[in-house]
């Protein structure tokens, strides 16, 4: 039986870059993979003009209205369920997906769930069934997340979770690379930096998924927790699980722990991709 292409997905500020040497490592196992990029991110993202503008304003920036506030989970899916069709040629492919693209794939389990073999969420966002992502960070499990720390201005009014990763202050690198890249390599950390977007849509993390049997509920899923993560902390990804067995109790989560933090695609690919290669193949 011949298994089934892979499709990885990014989270917030990141883009399809990100699973380089995840792919390399998969490429070495035998298994097809390929990256897409998230609406609003990476080919698809826009930056407030202030982003750019020289000498840079930080109040400005702050400021500044996002170009894509309005871009929310289902324009996400939209484009997520159209790069599953191109890459499976309309059959089921796994899916692997990162921090906020759980959501998004979420959204495009339930839509279409003829066109997803097998869910993989990494340290990723994989919401209760009507539950808004923005309601997980300050619970007790959620807490101690080190990426709220990091926005810049009122989302209420840019209508963006923005950063700042093109700051020269060190204290704003050292606190991105303590929420993101805390593993990974000081080098690779600071050239993954400086290829983040500032802007991830406000309405991604505010909408929210009904989930049901039928849909999102019927799928294969594997949670591979990252136990150092310091974004969506071991705890809070722990809770995804229960929750997701408790709506769900026939069709229960696989679960990997893994010791990395946020981004184990950059400090531990290899393993990543040992974790990929090992699910089953398409279900028909």
């Amino acid at each position: 039986m011949v298994d089934t292409p892979v499709v990885l997905l990014h989270g917030f500020y990141h883009g399809a870059w990100a699973w380089t040497e995840v792919i390399a490592e998969l490429a070495a196992r035998g298994r097809a993979a390929v990256a897409v990029d998230m609406a609003a991110h990476g080919l698809h993202a826009v930056p407030p003009a202030a982003a750019g503008r020289r000498p840079f304003d930080p109040v400005l920036f702050a400021a500044e209205p996002s170009p894509v506030a309005k871009v929310g989970l289902d324009a996400a899916a939209d484009l997520l369920i159209a790069q599953l069709k191109r890459v499976g040629g309309g059959k089921p492919v796994s899916v692997v997906a990162h921090s906020m693209g759980g959501a998004v794939l979420s959204r495009a389990a339930e839509r279409a769930p003829a066109l997803v073999a097998h869910m993989v969420y990494l340290a990723a966002y994989m919401p209760a069934s009507d539950t808004p992502c923005l309601a997980y960070p300050s619970l007790p499990e959620g807490s101690d997340n080190r990426f709220m720390r990091l926005l810049v201005g009122d989302p209420g009014s840019t209508g963006a979770l923005r950063i700042d990763p093109r700051s020269p202050d060190p204290a704003i690198r050292a606190a991105i690379r303590e929420a993101f890249h805390g593993d990974v390599d000081e080098a690779k950390a600071a050239a993954a930096t400086a290829l983040l977007s500032c802007d991830a849509p406000l309405a991604m993390v505010v909408e929210s998924t009904a989930l049901t049997e039928a849909g999102w509920g019927s799928l294969p899923r594997t949670y591979v927790v990252c136990t150092e993560d310091r974004t969506i902390p071991a705890p809070l990804q722990r809770l995804f699980v229960a929750q997701a067995d408790a709506a769900f109790p026939a069709n229960p989560t696989g679960v990997v722990e893994l010791a990395a933090s946020h981004s184990a695609f950059l400090s531990v690919p290899g393993r990543v991709a040992e974790i990929i290669a090992e699910l089953p193949p398409s279900r028909g």
